[in-house]
């Protein structure tokens, strides 16, 4: 087969997706549900009615005898008890969400495809022991080890920002991070293995073996680009399941004080949420957009990219 060829046809194998995509209405919604979220992260601090936290013109409703108001035409998220605009700290959020997504989600996925296309391919001992240290890390209790980390590291450490090429990234939340991608590899990487199981048998796989192709490009230019629908729509999964964990981990008072995520902006007003509702719910639906939109874009994807539908 030519490369011309090859490349015609895996244009069209993704013309198909597209096609079985744009048919899905639950795909279509998250996309567009994903596409709004990622806008609010890039443009929001342009848009927002104040500038975030630490800047202390975020607290100018507290200056302005503005505190605890519900929503309303000037504050339309209302204000929380500490002197905050709701709706500026909500859209400030956005990035801090996608970071913990995306960052999460490249480190799970990137040991998964390493551990499970090792294992997959070569099999024997090594995909034996591959998959016992798989097992480990699958019952090891991954909450509690972020609560002991971020404890640690809250009360041991003074620096609050890492400067990385201008950017100020918060290291707590990087470490939730770190140890989200490090310990939520495991269920993926048996994924990946066995479709790499599957794959590794079929016969244009045994072709370039018998014609002397070594592992390296058996791997990377046959079996990969054969199995990277299913490693699209479990990444997509996965994010969203990295934005709810660490919600989760800063409502329990557990994540980066610096970084004022949707959880963390829960966390602060739980002890107002009888007189101030608002503080709750408007963080609380944004955590529902992002993990929605996500599984809703992941159950379109998994549609479109699945070879056993037809057109």
């Amino acid at each position: 087969m030519t490369q011309a060829s090859r490349t015609e046809r895996s244009a069209s194998q993704w013309g198909v997706a597209w096609r079985r995509f744009k048919r899905s209405k639950a795909g279509l919604a998250g996309l567009f549900m994903v596409g709004a979220l990622i806008l609010v992260a890039l443009f929001g601090g342009f848009v927002a009615p104040y500038p975030g936290r630490p800047d202390p013109r975020a607290l100018k409703p507290l200056y302005d005898g503005e505190s605890l108001q519900p929503p309303s035409w000037k504050h339309p998220f209302g204000t929380a008890s500490v002197g905050y605009d709701v709706l500026s700290e909500v859209v400030h959020g956005a990035k801090y969400t996608l970071y913990v997504g995306f960052v999460a989600t490249i480190i799970t996925m990137g040991l998964a495809v390493l551990v499970g296309s090792i294992a997959g391919y070569f099999g024997g001992a090594i995909d034996e022991t591959l998959m016992r240290i798989a097992e480990v890390f699958l019952v090891f209790p991954t909450l509690p080890l972020i609560l002991a980390f971020t404890r640690v590291y809250s009360v041991a450490s003074g620096s609050t920002y890492w400067n990385v090429f201008g950017l100020n990234v918060p290291v707590g939340l990087t470490i939730v991070i770190a140890i989200l991608g490090v310990f939520g590899w495991a269920g993926n990487a048996r994924l990946v293995r066995g479709e790499f199981l599957r794959v590794r048998e079929l016969e244009f796989v045994m072709a370039e073996k018998a014609l002397g192709a070594d592992n390296k490009r058996i791997i990377f230019r046959h079996v990969l680009p054969n199995i990277l629908s299913p490693i699209i729509v479990v990444s997509t999964l996965t994010i969203a399941y990295a934005i709810l964990s660490e919600a989760g981990i800063s409502f329990l008072g557990f994540g980066d004080p610096n970084a004022i995520t949707w959880g963390q902006i829960m966390q602060e007003n739980f002890i107002d949420i009888r007189i101030a509702w608002w503080t709750e719910i408007f963080p609380g639906i944004a955590v529902l957009w992002s993990v929605f939109g996500f599984n809703l874009l992941g159950d379109g994807l998994a549609d479109a990219l699945n070879p056993r539908l037809r057109e």
